[in-house]
Order: C-alpha cells, then sequence, then structure tokens
C-alpha cells in the first residue's frame, strides 16, 4: 500500500509539516518564527488590515498576509528578507507620520504602545513629519474608557473583539475616507449604546488611542516602581486570571494598583477577557471602609482590632451557643459566589459535618 506523505511547506529553509487549515501566521508561530501583526489577535477571525505580517511566497508577485493566507502543500515561504524588511520600515515610518510621538501617548503609558514598539524593533525611521489629527473624538460620559481618534490606525481590533468575543457589536468602523473612526450607532455614549464596559477594546488596542479613564487621573508613574502581579479576580466563582500593574512605594509606601491588565489570550482560562467589575472595580482596595484587620465587638458594642485567633475563637462560641440552646436547625450558613468552589465546598462542610445543619446556601447557587 502506498505511503501517503504528509503536505509540507518550506518555511525559510526548513521543511515544515502542515496541520489542516492553519494560516502562515499560525504555522510560524508554532514553529517559533515571529512575525510582526499589529491587527492579528487569536481570538479573532483573520482580517488581514494593518499589513504588518506580509509575507514572500515563491511564484506570487505580491506580498501576502499571514494572517489570512492558508498553508498549501508545496509552498515555499519566507518569513523576512531584505524586500520584507523594507517594506516594513515603510509600513511603520507611514503610521508614524499621523500617530502621535511616545512622549505624547497618556502618561500611564510608560513603555509605549505596539505600534511604537513594533517602530522600532523593524528600525523604521522616526523624523518623518507628522501630520495634523484628521479624526475628530469627542468626550464620552462613561466613567471608563476614553477614546483618543487621533492614535487610532484602524486595525479594527477593538470593533472585531466587541462584535465576535463580546457579541454586543456596541462600536464600528463609521464616517469614510480620511476621516473614519471608530464610534457607536448614531454617535451614543457608551453608556446608551449596547456597551457591556467590559474594556476589552482597550486590551486589543495596539496603539492605546483607547486608554482606561481611572488610570489617567492619576499621577504619572516612575517605569522603574511599575510591576505586574499576577491574581485572580475575586468578584465571582469564575475564577478569571488578570494581571494588576502595581507602582511600588506609591500611596504613602503600601503600593498603589493603577489599573488592571488582561494576561495575554490563550495564556488563562478565561482567555484575557475580564467583566466591567474585574477590569474596573478594584478601587475598594484603598477604601476607607475597608476592613483589613479581623474584629470582634465588646461589651460596649462597639468593634475592636483583634487577633485571627481570637476572631475565630468568638464566632465558634457564639455558633456553638445557639446549637446548645435552640438546635443546630437554628442555625444557617450564607456563602458568597465571590468565593471559589473550593471554598464554598469547605463552608458547607462546616455546615454538615462541624454543626450538624443542611442550612447551607450560596447567592449564586452553585
Amino acid at each position: 500500500m502506498t505511503e501517503v506523505k504528509p503536505a509540507t511547506i518550506v518555511l525559510d529553509g526548513q521543511e515544515v509539516a502542515i496541520e489542516e487549515g492553519e494560516t502562515l501566521l499560525e504555522l510560524a508561530a508554532r514553529r517559533g518564527v515571529e512575525i510582526p501583526t499589529l491587527c492579528h489577535d487569536p481570538r479573532l477571525v483573520p482580517a488581514g488590515a494593518c499589513r504588518t505580517c506580509l509575507v514572500e511566497i515563491e511564484g506570487w508577485r505580491r506580498l501576502a498576509p499571514s494572517c489570512t493566507t492558508v498553508a498549501a502543500d508545496g509552498m515555499v515561504v519566507r518569513s523576512a528578507n531584505e524586500r520584507i524588511e523594507r517594506h516594513r520600515k515603510t509600513l511603520m515610518a507611514l503610521y508614524l507620520t499621523d500617530h502621535p510621538a511616545p512622549g505624547e501617548i497618556a502618561p500611564h503609558i510608560v513603555d509605549g504602545s505596539e505600534v511604537h514598539r513594533m517602530a522600532v524593533e523593524c528600525g523604521a525611521p522616526d523624523d518623518w513629519p507628522r501630520m495634523a489629527p484628521i479624526r475628530v473624538g469627542r468626550e464620552d460620559h462613561n466613567a471608563f474608557i476614553q477614546f483618543e481618534p487621533e492614535r487610532c490606525i484602524l486595525c479594527a481590533r477593538c470593533v472585531r473583539y466587541c462584535a465576535e468575543v463580546e457579541a454586543v457589536s456596541a462600536i464600528t468602523l463609521a464616517d469614510r475616507g480620511s476621516r473614519t473612526t471608530i464610534a457607536t450607532a448614531d454617535d451614543l455614549s457608551l453608556m446608551e449604546a449596547s456597551c457591556e464596559l467590559c474594556g476589552g477594546c482597550i486590551d486589543v488596542c495596539p496603539t492605546d488611542a483607547l486608554t482606561e479613564k481611572l488610570a489617567l487621573a492619576l499621577p504619572a508613574p516612575i517605569p522603574d516602581k511599575l510591576e505586574r502581579v499576577r491574581t485572580t479576580c475575586n468578584y465571582c466563582g469564575v475564577g478569571c486570571q488578570m494581571d494588576l500593574e502595581v507602582e511600588r512605594e506609591a500611596n504613602e509606601g503600601r503600593g498603589r494598583v493603577r489599573r488592571v491588565l488582561s494576561p495575554p489570550a490563550g495564556t488563562t482560562t478565561n482567555d484575557g477577557n475580564l467583566c466591567v467589575k474585574g477590569r474596573f472595580a478594584y478601587q475598594f482596595i484603598e477604601h476607607e471602609d475597608r476592613l483589613t484587620k479581623p474584629m470582634v465587638r465588646r461589651e460596649d458594642g462597639l468593634l475592636h482590632e483583634t487577633s485571627w485567633a481570637e476572631a475565630l475563637e468568638t464566632a465558634a462560641r457564639g455558633l456553638l451557643g445557639v446549637k446548645a440552646r435552640h438546635g443546630s436547625d437554628a442555625l444557617g450558613f450564607v456563602s458568597s459566589s465571590r468565593c471559589t468552589g473550593e471554598e464554598n465546598y469547605l463552608m458547607q462542610k462546616l455546615a454538615r459535618a462541624a454543626f450538624g445543619t443542611n442550612n447551607c446556601h450560596q447567592c449564586a447557587a452553585t
């Protein structure tokens, strides 16, 4: 029986087996070959809009977008050569002509936008004259998302994310020609549109045209004082992962969370997606009413700071007292949907095994 030879291409001189349906960009990433791109996101249908990922295919007259070109048996592909390098330098230089200089980006964006970083990596000249902004925006009275249209390169990542991932289609490409911009239907505020204020558009924007108003209100950070901390959102039991951008030694030396960032797509169970609470509702960390130490109510009727050992002993003594006087079914245990599944399991275990009651509930009823 004749053995069927697997489909292959030649990528930068190396023969590579093809996985069915994968694009040249996906194949290159699988092989560890980095091809720059601005409009691509693995969660979205490829659009081929930014033209930074062009590669050379033998026999093809023009360079091809690797994000939308499906690998085919026998292709000979080059991801880098003099022709591709010249194209990327020219393309990035053109992007820079109507894009603010790094120092003009929002003060909390200390490392520049993806456009700036990619321009530096490919060696694009930065001395071209900059054009006056054509796209002019207006202030939106929502509390979280700021849009600066002069920074936008119309890659449409935000529009596609809103439609394909969030499935709300709150924003779209509006107007025509050089005045094309990102807007809502009838130019409504995000508060009146179908927007869920999840901030996913901020996460996918490669130019920082979309930024966080909460972070803009803070003083400019000191770059070497910033660090990112991976943590778990505690607003529900899903367990979404997120990265906190923390400024060390700020806020009277305690440190301060400046903003919440999404982990890269495909690296966490939530695939880099967050809801409005996970991304923007972190002010409780510094709220003056937040309890940060255990407290018990003394005979004077007031709460007093104490140790964890005394607080737990006081709670246990009170619960056992109710059980002794009125029976175990006089007790009820209520857990929170903000707890993890494991924590909710421990709560019902405590109710049933330690106190002998089945009166246990959790507000999400999971």
